[in-house]
């Protein structure tokens, strides 16, 4: 057996050629959390759903977004540890490849590809129908949903095809302009007092446990999704060991007092006692009414804009994640190798790229062909096993990071990663129960829909664990690449 520490284990290829590697030191920690924020579509999870949360939970709605913030924080702790002590790539595939085996590894790479690709397919639905709401309101014009959302599958791949530096430059760009938009509405209704002067009831012990606040709780949770794959940039990041930490955690504390900021300001806009009901009768609306009253319309034009972009940055952001998890995969053989060769200019994974384009092509036509709802069955139907399984995904990987420095017998030199480990496995486990306890929130679907939405990711487990002792029996040297993890000093051979 070769040294884990001088070259790769016996039997695991050694990685692609350079030339046909991803682009190196192309990316800095503000670019990487561009990405990141913008993957979880700051406008549009603020105008479109919380509103529903203050719907649901009242007051307390914006605790509720500081709250996932703190567990979300807790677990990057945990999840940077694993990064700091292997250097490891692939963010959750080579993380519990590490932590919990080959077979555990590939089958979350493969719930990864999945969830990624739920997530970013079913938010076309929701573009489409933003896009053709900016265009009727501004022109007076009406475009047919599925026309648009494929104009936006075609802008993705042609932005994701020229290489992780262009797409970090148009996300960067793109998530000032939303994040702006959010920031002149929350300033301006604080500047003129609000409805009935500024209060902080929002932040009661009565406003906190109030009763609809555990369901609320499952919005705040699914608004950080994709913040985890900072993980995924660092063969492309400049000094990986301080860039990933540092937009890991810049994204998380951004997102949690920016979403927690805007609600609040949404609270002192139609006040206290009255925001409930007002977002319970005007939920589509909430935001641009706020807007109206306290900007202008023509900010409110200018948000039906942003709301358009936001989404489209939250598109090309996932597009990335999935490239990149596709690539990995492929790269260690799970996947076509014809999957694992990138643009020879532009050094993205463009034949991923392609591929991810293209499925999201057919599964738009079908829905579109079928005459499904954009809305509420693009939208929720595809994206509702992408939650559950990204959430499921975070839970499995903080226990792989105990497990992993158990193992390792590295407790005492990384106690704080495991002590995140274990809280991180509590509260992204509770959250997890609580969502899909509370799944016909997000659905507004029957119970059978529900149970076969949340079942498809234990599928997506079940199927991945039999990829890999089919691997293991009948392709060991496959099976030995699974994780990524030849260019992993602390990697056993034998795993």
């Amino acid at each position: 057996m070769n040294s884990p520490l001088t070259s790769a284990p016996e039997g695991v290829d050694t990685p692609p050629p350079a030339g046909l590697d991803l682009k190196q030191n192309a990316l800095g920690a503000p670019a990487i959390a561009f990405m990141v924020v913008a993957a979880a579509a700051p406008l549009t999870v603020m105008a479109g759903v919380a509103p529903l949360a203050l719907s649901i939970g009242g007051v307390g709605a914006p605790v509720a977004y500081l709250a996932a913030g703190a567990a979300f924080a807790i677990f990057a702790v945990a999840f940077m540890a694993m990064t700091r002590s292997t250097g490891g790539k692939g963010a959750f595939y080579s993380y519990i490849t590490l932590g919990l085996g080959r077979t555990a590894g590939l089958a979350c790479g493969l719930l990864a590809v999945v969830a990624y690709n739920a997530l970013q397919i079913g938010v076309y639905g929701l573009m489409a129908i933003q896009t053709q709401d900016a265009i009727a309101r501004l022109f007076g014009i009406t475009i047919d949903w599925p026309y648009l959302a494929i104009a936006a599958i075609a802008i993705v791949w042609y932005v994701g095809r020229r290489g992780i530096d262009v797409g970090a430059r148009f996300l960067g760009v793109l998530l000032a302009l939303e994040t702006g938009i959010l920031l002149v509405l929350a300033f301006a209704v604080l500047f003129q007092g609000g409805a009935h002067g500024i209060g902080f009831e929002s932040f009661t012990p009565s406003a906190m446990f109030a009763p609809g606040m555990g369901g609320i709780l499952a919005f705040a949770f699914a608004a950080f999704m994709g913040f985890e794959s900072t993980a995924l940039y660092r063969s492309e990041a400049r000094d990986p060991d301080r860039t990933i930490p540092r937009a890991t955690y810049w994204a998380v504390g951004f997102m949690a007092i920016t979403y927690c900021f805007i609600v609040w300001s949404i609270v002192q806009a139609f006040g206290a006692a009255e925001v409930q009901q007002a977002a319970t009768d005007d939920i589509g609306g909430l935001f641009f009414s706020a807007m109206s009253t306290y900007v202008g319309t023509w900010a409110t034009d200018v948000m039906s804009i942003l709301i358009v972009t936001s989404a489209l940055a939250s598109q090309l952001a996932f597009h990335n994640a999935i490239t990149r998890y596709t690539y990995s995969l492929a790269r260690d053989g799970a996947l076509p190798s014809v999957l694992d060769r990138t643009h020879p200019v532009y050094k993205s994974p463009a034949r991923a790229g392609a591929l991810q384009t293209v499925l999201a092509l057919v599964i738009v036509g079908a829905f579109a062909v079928a005459g499904a709802d954009p809305y509420r069955q693009l939208l929720l139907l595809m994206n509702t096993p992408g939650v559950v399984g990204i959430l499921a995904l975070q839970v499995i990987t903080a226990i792989a990071v105990v497990a992993y420095f158990v193992r390792k017998r590295l407790v005492a030199v990384e106690r704080r990663g495991v002590i995140a480990g274990v809280i991180s496995t509590v509260l992204l486990g509770g959250a997890t129960t609580l969502l899909i306890s509370k799944i016909n929130l997000l659905t507004n679907a029957a119970f059978g829909t529900n149970a076969i939405l949340v079942g498809l990711v234990g599928v997506v487990l079940i199927i991945g664990a039999v990829v890999a002792q089919y691997f293991r029996v009948r392709r060991p040297d496959i099976y030995a690449r699974i994780g990524g993890l030849y260019d992993d000093p602390l990697a056993d051979a034998e795993r």
